[in-house]
């Protein structure tokens, strides 16, 4: 542990452990194997990254993520580290170089996708290399009680056969107990110890909004919260990613499309610009993300409602990964419900994996739908009790309004069965509102009992309580293609009065940050233009030599410059991100940076 210790300082540039850190590293140290759950941001590279360069021979890093493997190598590589990957990008000479690298003990870090690992000719590689231990990255794709089951991760049992006395340790920021369970059977991790940390991130603030114009309410959030920072919108189709995108660039912000629509060539540029450049939005579907290590993404945004928890938890933890100030927001509607139970019914799937999905997705409805604190009904999905609200989600900024809905409810109910059940919500709507249509006399629904009985409602209510109903489940989808509703078992008491109903009142975000999520230390003018000069220097440097700025340093690691304005190497060395390497590399620069910035007389 005391080289651990060294490591952790000299090379990575922080005086001490996070939470759960020091354990992890010490049972790796030691040849033991671990289970870890830690948030997106909590610290998990490390927890492998120091006992691999801490014990002899090459720690393989397997993970899922061409994008997280390249990234992640060249940021050890700034360290000092020697790292390499193997995967498809590479050709076969560069292959072989590292394969050699790798016999020689010229490596410490290796990363490989899963598939290339399980060839025969890589396993029979690796047993001739000395290895320090196996990281097993996104652990949650080997159940398929995950959200993103991988049928090649189950094979990865085969390390525990192959390799005994190779320390392993699985690694996950999304996996509830089912999950987790699954993961030790069938990776063999019987004998691992377990590290659960916190699934909160108390630097992220929650907010859900439902109702129509979702693009229009997005515009408003980013001009209110981030007009100028970098961040992620998420929609569920590729059709849409590429109309929010061209409609955000319309309106002045610098935004790119990525699905899996696009060529890989147009992909890898749209990404590096995002990783590069400032104030990029990527406007993706959820093939953009998984492991991209950028820290100083502001907001994630969805404008689809994703399709469970563990994916929501997932792609908003991309937001603040620095520790700052960041936005989860999202706004969803009627049809990604209906849509949603759509493809579930639809897919190709088992009953056992399509019960699976509909369990997930109503969890992820009774987020949307509920009154209490986000933060509270998040963690207690992970198994996790918060005790008091979070204080920095929407509902706890402004507590939402409820009304008496039962009379209410019961008239849109009875609206369904008087129709037939065959009739979506926009048909229901207009029986309802009385409207004299062609379509509604030709069905001869002017002359039922519901006709015009529900004008103390605007449409849009209307919808936002048919949208709860669902949700809820008192009515269902068919799924014929015309998204007609059907009453189920559920809705009998409330029909009969036997059960009263209290629904959440629509309403917009509030517009105020409060102090807990404005935590970020504010800066006055001069300090303000000192930091802009620090990030114009690590721009200029990360520029000359081709990675991402945050490469050279994180944002968090230019404030505390700004805050401790270190006047020699050695106090620069003292700033948290500072290692030996770095310090050599880049402190000169950014102390002759600080003290161009700072009045002579203070300097």
């Amino acid at each position: 542990m005391e080289e651990a210790r060294r490591i952790l300082r000299d090379i990575f540039g922080y005086d001490d452990f996070r939470p759960n850190q020091a354990e992890i590293v010490r049972t790796l140290v030691e040849g033991g194997d671990a289970l870890v759950l830690m948030p997106t941001g909590g610290g998990k590279s490390l927890c492998y990254q120091i006992p691999a360069i801490a014990r002899p021979g090459c720690g393989v890093v397997i993970s899922p993520l061409i994008a997280l493997m390249q990234d992640q190598v060249e940021a050890l590589r700034q360290l000092g580290v020697r790292a390499a990957f193997l995967n498809s990008t590479l050709e076969r000479e560069e292959e072989r170089k590292v394969e050699r690298a790798l016999l020689a003990g010229e490596l410490e870090l290796l990363y490989i996708a899963p598939e290339r690992l399980l060839a025969e000719r890589t396993l029979e590689l690796l047993e001739r290399a000395a290895l320090a231990l196996f990281a097993i990255d996104e652990a949650h794709c080997v159940s398929q009680w995950g959200h993103d089951f991988r049928p090649e991760y189950r094979r990865l049992e085969i390390l525990h056969r192959r390799f005994p006395r190779v320390p392993r340790i699985a690694l996950t920021a999304t996996a509830d107990a089912r999950t987790r369970s699954e993961i030790v059977e069938q990776l063999d991790l019987r004998k691992a110890r377990h590290f659960i940390s916190s699934f909160d991130r108390p630097n992220i603030r929650y907010a859900i909004t439902d109702g129509g114009n979702a693009r229009e309410r997005l515009w408003r959030f980013l001009q209110r919260e981030h007009p100028h920072d970098a961040g992620i919108v998420y929609c569920l189709s590729r059709k849409k990613v590429e109309e929010t995108a061209r409609w955000l660039r319309a309106r002045g912000r610098q935004a790119l499309p990525y699905h899996a629509g696009m060529s890989a060539r147009e992909r890898e540029a749209n990404q590096q610009r995002f990783l590069r450049e400032d104030g990029i939005v990527m406007v993706a579907t959820i093939a953009f993300g998984m492991g991209i290590d950028k820290p100083d993404v502001r907001f994630v945004a969805h404008l689809n409602l994703p399709k469970s928890i563990e994916a929501y938890y997932q792609e908003t933890g991309r937001a603040g990964r620095d520790g700052l100030p960041a936005d989860a927001w999202m706004a969803y509607g009627l049809q990604d419900v209906i849509l949603l139970r759509r493809m579930a019914e639809e897919s190709e799937a088992d009953e056992h994996h399509k019960r699976i999905t509909r369990h997930k997705l109503e969890a992820m409805l009774g987020l949307c739908e509920t009154t209490s604190c986000r933060r509270q009904a998040l963690l207690g999905y992970f198994g996790e009790n918060l005790e008091a609200p979070c204080g920095n989600c929407d509902n706890c900024l402004r507590p939402p309004t409820t009304w008496e809905a039962t009379e209410a409810a019961q008239k849109a109910l009875s609206c369904v069965w008087r129709t037939g059940q065959r009739f979506g919500v926009n048909h229901l709507i207009d029986v309802l509102l009385g409207k004299e249509s062609e379509r509604i006399r030709r069905f001869g629904h002017h002359r039922l009992s519901t006709f015009g009985i529900g004008g103390e409602l605007k449409a849009g209510e209307w919808r936002s309580l048919y949208r709860q109903l669902i949700a809820l489940g008192y009515l269902e989808v068919d799924h014929d293609g015309y998204g007609a509703l059907k009453l189920t078992e559920g809705c009998r008491p409330l029909l009969r009065g036997e059960e009263r109903l209290e629904l959440r009142k629509p309403r917009r975000i509030e517009r105020k940050r409060t102090a807990k999520a404005a935590a970020a230390p504010e800066f006055d003018a001069r300090d303000s233009a000192l930091f802009e000069a620090l990030r114009s220097l690590r721009l200029k440097l990360a520029k000359e030599q081709g990675v991402p700025p945050y490469v050279i340093f994180h944002d968090s690691t230019l404030k505390e410059m700004v805050v401790a304005q270190p006047r020699t190497l050695e106090e620069m060395g003292g700033i948290g991100g500072v290692g030996v390497q770095k310090l050599e590399r880049y402190g000169k620069a950014f102390l002759e940076a600080i003290q161009r910035q700072i009045p002579a007389e203070i300097a």
